[in-house]
């Protein structure tokens, strides 16, 4: 083979990957469909009907979907617990004494509401799409905002999305995150990934099962089992960044994982701790967060490197 051919080769082999792995979003109103390689992987909703946005459903590269339908959509024989836990979203118990993780109606809970249309934006590898939102309180009072920010990106039979969530304090008072056990960044996994129905409960430590890493403090948490004949498992993992890292973990055996970095006094069981954190008027709070979704358990797909990946920004 001559040099030109060799590079040739080399080119077009570049060319395919990339194309591979290419993102693209589709607008619609209240949500944003996002597709790679012109396949569905999930979608945004943002809609006023919800009371939060939300991701539904996380699929894998191969199309499987590892997230609940309920209540988003009816499975026959799925589990309804929970009306608020909806594939992968953002949410807390505590922020100056509001609920903004339950929804028990506007005059009893917090709404996370959209003030704006979701962009977007897309390159040869990956796509982000941002989203203001604002904190708004059963009174009616926007207590502050929020503001959403996720990556979707490829490698191999990976698939990623980095969560960037900002907390802003510009509505002229501070935002308290109360010390809580609820909330935080989450995902409601499949009843497929039921600790009950054999799915393996990993953390960054080693330890095993919902018994051993429900409020414990952990670099990652892993949820692994096998749907229609394969291994699939997916990760959270929390970046260095964040306050309290390694952050606490509300990891169910039910399927729904949590990094909660201000649940000290919650999760320990020790009054005299608090891991409540005040944003200052005119502050703000950022947490970084990367979710994979990949084939085999933590160990087949090694997550340990892939998470020195994401903190050296890979």
């Amino acid at each position: 083979m001559n040099y030109q051919l060799i590079v040739a080769v080399l080119f077009l082999s570049g060319s395919m990957v990339g194309a591979e792995h290419a993102v693209s979003f589709k607008h619609g109103i209240g949500h944003v469909e996002v597709e790679m390689d012109g396949e569905p992987l999930t979608t945004f909703y943002h809609g006023a009907e919800w009371d939060k946005p939300f991701l539904h459903p996380l699929r894998t590269l191969s199309g499987i979907v590892v997230t609940r339908g309920f209540p988003v959509e009816k499975i026959e024989g799925e589990t309804t617990d929970h009306l608020w836990h909806r594939g992968l979203w953002y949410g807390y118990e505590d922020i100056n004494g509001v609920d903004f993780w339950r929804e028990l109606g506007e005059d009893k809970t917090g709404r996370i509401v959209s003030r704006s249309s979701p962009t977007t934006t897309t390159n040869r590898h990956s796509g982000t799409l941002s989203a203001d939102l604002l904190l708004i309180t059963p009174k009616r009072k926007v207590l502050g905002t929020l503001r959403e920010e996720f990556t979707f990106s490829a490698s191999g039979d990976n698939f990623f999305i980095d969560a960037r969530v900002t907390l802003s304090a510009d509505r002229g008072v501070s935002l308290k995150m109360g010390d809580a056990e609820d909330g935080g960044f989450a995902l409601r996994l499949a009843d497929w990934f039921r600790q009950d129905r054999g799915a393996v409960l990993l953390n960054s430590n080693g330890l095993v099962g919902t018994e051993n890493i429900w409020g414990k403090r952990a670099r990652w948490v892993d949820y692994s089992t096998t749907l229609k004949r394969q291994k699939v498992g997916v990760a959270m993992f929390d970046h260095p960044h964040n306050p309290q890292h390694p952050t606490y973990w509300h990891a169910r055996g039910r399927g729904s994982c949590v990094a909660n970095p201000f649940g000290a006094r919650a999760f320990l069981g020790d009054k005299s701790q608090d891991g409540s954190m005040t944003i200052p008027p005119g502050s703000r709070l950022e947490l970084r967060y990367r979710v994979v979704v990949h084939p085999g358990d933590a160990r087949e797909a090694d997550l340990e490197r892939l998470y020195t990946d994401y903190v050296e920004g890979r």
